[in-house]
């Protein structure tokens, strides 16, 4: 039997509507992205999801149905101040900092991602610059390994805001210039963490401690009562470490 054009056109509708209709049905037809980054294929994070793939059109909400990590938290790493962070796309990031004469964006929040979660993340080969109120809080955190604090401590940027393009919110505390002038000043609950924000290198904190960079978390009064290091002697050779990192 020949078919003419009509109902042959007629049938090909009719598997192409059935088998959309089919696969709807089967949860294999998509008409948009779910948002959802693709998960570790092995090893020990296997299973997980990986921050390589967190994309500019995720939302901090996006990442947070993903990762151990808030939408505040995001907010607060990237100097985002509107009222919903969960609804704040990744891409703006790129306008936000386009002054800055850094590249912030994608690349820069999946590396706080994953430092933030413990996550493994090659860096190798890269240039991602992050704001130092992320690098703050990932230090504050203290699971960074020696080499994940040197990496910050090369790309950390001290940068402003084009506050335009961001909602502010009155809830958001603003530093006094005397509350900034104590920031860098070496206490006992200074964590070497603190340090490398503050701009003194790992090869100078090493050598002044003669020994191998502790955890970031570790405070220097305490490092210095464990190891036999007199931290009355220590602590104003590292201020004058800081006083030159940030005259």
């Amino acid at each position: 039997m020949t078919l003419t054009a009509k109902p042959l056109a007629l049938i090909i509708l009719v598997f192409l509507l059935g088998g959309i209709a089919f696969s709807s049905a089967m949860g294999w037809w998509q008409t948009e992205s779910t948002k959802i980054p693709v998960t570790f294929s092995e090893g020990e994070f296997a299973g997980q999801a990986n921050p390589v793939d967190i994309r500019g059109s995720y939302t901090f909400g996006d990442i947070a149905n993903s990762f151990n990590v808030t939408p505040e938290i995001l907010a607060q790493a990237f100097g985002i101040t509107e009222t919903e962070p969960a609804s704040f796309a990744i891409k703006e990031l790129e306008t936000i900092y386009l002054d800055s004469g850094f590249e912030i964006g994608t690349a820069s929040v999946r590396l706080f991602v994953a430092y933030y979660t413990g996550l493994p993340f090659d860096t190798t080969g890269q240039e991602i610059y992050m704001p130092r109120s992320a690098t703050d809080i990932l230090l504050a955190k203290g699971n960074l390994t020696a080499e994940q604090i040197a990496y910050l401590e090369k790309y950390t940027v001290d940068i402003g805001l084009n506050t335009e393009s961001v909602i502010v919110s009155t809830s958001v505390p603003v530093q006094t210039s005397s509350e900034i002038s104590e920031e860098y000043i070496v206490k006992g609950k200074t964590t070497f963490g603190e340090l490398i924000t503050w701009g003194v290198s790992q090869a100078v904190i090493e050598a002044l401690i003669n020994a191998p960079l502790p955890d970031s978390a570790t405070t220097v009064k305490d490092y210095a009562s464990a190891n036999g290091l007199d931290f009355e002697t220590l602590k104003p050779a590292l201020q004058a470490e800081v006083d030159k990192a940030r005259p």
